[in-house]
């Protein structure tokens, strides 16, 4: 039976889960769930929690978790040495990036807000860490200013379009899906070698920028 996948579609831990599939070339349903759907992932893991990997009947919650058990089926893809430096980049710009992108992504067109109480939803829980969206995209400048900054950092560490470091391995997931957030932010000046590597990991993993809606 082919594997479900349940998902909200601005979620960077899902990203990482779709990514495992595109990679390997392997099928799968994309299940997206309403963002104030709380009953679906509690029935299935005990919590509010996606992505969740259903196969057979059985749940996985937890997207590394997902990678390493589609890798793990036939010939594994992501076989390379993470780099501590991709590690540090990514944990560097986190904070900047997804103050950044929350208030965007509950703007943006997608179908995990495709009712008013599920983007309330979202609001209301995400505005109770950050603070209230329309100041931070009063006030972005700053933090898109910082965020090419250290995109200019990044650009020597990519070894390759298809691989961050020469062979695919979980720094590719990490780093994917921390630019597919990136992508919804307007005003990103990508370096070539990060522009390449963005869209070419983009192709091979199936996972689709948001560059057209980036606001």
């Amino acid at each position: 039976m082919t594997p479900k996948l349940y998902i909200y579609d601005h979620c960077p831990f899902c990203v990482k889960a779709e990514m495992i599939f595109g990679l390997k070339n392997l099928p799968y349903e994309r299940i997206i769930l309403l963002n104030d759907d709380e009953a679906t992932p509690i029935g299935m893991v005990g919590r509010k929690s996606l992505p969740i990997l259903e196969e057979e009947g059985r749940f996985m919650p937890e997207s590394m978790d997902i990678v390493t058990h589609i890798d793990q089926q036939g010939t594994p893809v992501l076989t390379g040495t993470p780099n501590p430096a991709i590690t540090e980049w990514i944990s560097v710009t986190s904070s900047t990036l997804y103050n950044l992108f929350l208030p965007r992504a509950a703007c943006a067109p997608l179908p995990e807000f495709a009712t008013t109480a599920a983007r309330a939803y979202f609001l209301t829980k995400k505005e109770a860490a950050t603070g209230p969206f329309f100041e931070i995209l009063r006030d972005s400048e700053a933090g898109i200013g910082n965020l090419n900054v250290m995109l200019k950092m990044l650009a020597p560490l990519i070894r390759s379009p298809e691989a961050v470091n020469g062979t695919l391995s979980t720094d590719d997931i990490h780093l994917f899906a921390h630019l597919h957030s990136l992508s919804l932010v307007r005003g990103i000046v990508y370096p070539p070698a990060v522009e390449a590597y963005r869209q070419t990991m983009s192709r091979l993993s199936g996972v689709g920028l948001y560059d057209a809606i980036a606001a």
